[in-house]
């Protein structure tokens, strides 16, 4: 196999035209030039210089190699620059994953004023359900927006993050009695139809649900269930009953509706992200944490 940096030695003595002023130039005697200049012919299996005159003339073996030398210094010292703006988080990719509500109120302005701030920094942005830590510990992802339960998950190589606590608000239709109020206490709404308030699936924010529908003391009438934040405050808007949702989930809310705090108690889903151990230090990442902490709160 090829030495770099003997071929680096023979690119010099291709420039300066003899091994002694290639010694000169890299501050190396003469005698150590002509070793690694030896000891590359033999890797290559072809000689590499030849006599002219009193100076040395690379053959097209030689010419071949200080070539390619030449090309592999320009490559390294681009990585290397490459590699410091990583460093400093002026250019790299994010791979970030985050599911349906962080893409209304979180994830839109978190990545507008990321991109404002780091024009280099190319984020890979996907929008799913499931799998979201375990995209970030196979390093599938760079980092993951989450909802985390009582407890905090541990998974080797993550690392989780807290952003913000996300407060549920109960969607009214304008016409409800209560629809002039700032402040409802969860259980005047007891007798309600609900929207999009499943309590029996597995899912975290069902049973946190489910927890605060537990301590205000009733089950709740669920006449739909819909996926998304937007659609349920359609159906509220139609009649259909009322609903909970998540702050982030409000964003644009629908003109038939009011949006109302809820106390005793007040659910509130908590949002981490789970960032790969290997890049949670780099200055993007951090700036990317720190924006979306940022938006989130």
């Amino acid at each position: 196999m090829l030495d770099v940096r003997r071929m680096q030695v023979l690119r010099a003595v291709v420039t300066s035209g003899s091994v002694s002023a290639a010694a000169a130039n890299l501050g190396y005697t003469p005698s150590a030039i002509s070793q690694q200049l030896s000891t590359l012919e033999k890797e290559a299996g072809t000689p590499l210089l030849e006599k002219v005159g009193r100076g040395l003339k690379p053959t097209p073996a030689g010419t071949l190699l200080a070539e390619r030398a030449g090309r592999i210094a320009d490559l390294l010292s681009s990585t290397e620059a490459e590699l410091a703006d990583i460093r400093a988080g002026r250019t790299g990719l994010l791979r970030v994953r985050f599911f349906h509500t962080a893409s209304v109120g979180l994830i839109p302005p978190a990545v507008a004023k990321f991109r404002a701030e780091h024009p280099d920094v190319q984020l890979d942005l996907r929008m799913q359900e499931v799998e979201l830590v375990d995209d970030v510990s196979r390093g599938e992802a760079d980092l993951a927006i989450i909802v985390v339960g009582r407890s905090v998950p541990e998974r080797r190589g993550v690392r989780f993050v807290h952003l913000a606590d996300d407060p549920y608000r109960v969607v009214l239709p304008k016409s409800h009695p209560m629809a002039a109020e700032d402040c409802i206490d969860l259980v005047r709404l007891a007798g309600e139809s609900w929207v999009n308030s499943a309590v029996t699936s597995d899912d975290i924010c069902s049973r946190l649900l489910g927890d605060a529908y537990d301590s205000a003391g009733f089950t709740p009438k669920v006449a739909l269930e819909t996926d998304g934040s937007y659609s349920a405050q359609g159906f509220v808007a139609a009649g259909l009953g009322v609903a909970l949702v998540p702050r982030l989930g409000l964003d644009i809310v629908h003109p038939g509706v009011v949006v109302r705090a809820v106390r005793n108690p007040e659910p509130a889903r908590r949002l981490y992200a789970a960032v790969r151990e290997t890049v949670a230090d780099l200055p993007a990442t951090r700036s990317l944490l720190a924006t979306l902490h940022e938006v989130a709160s």
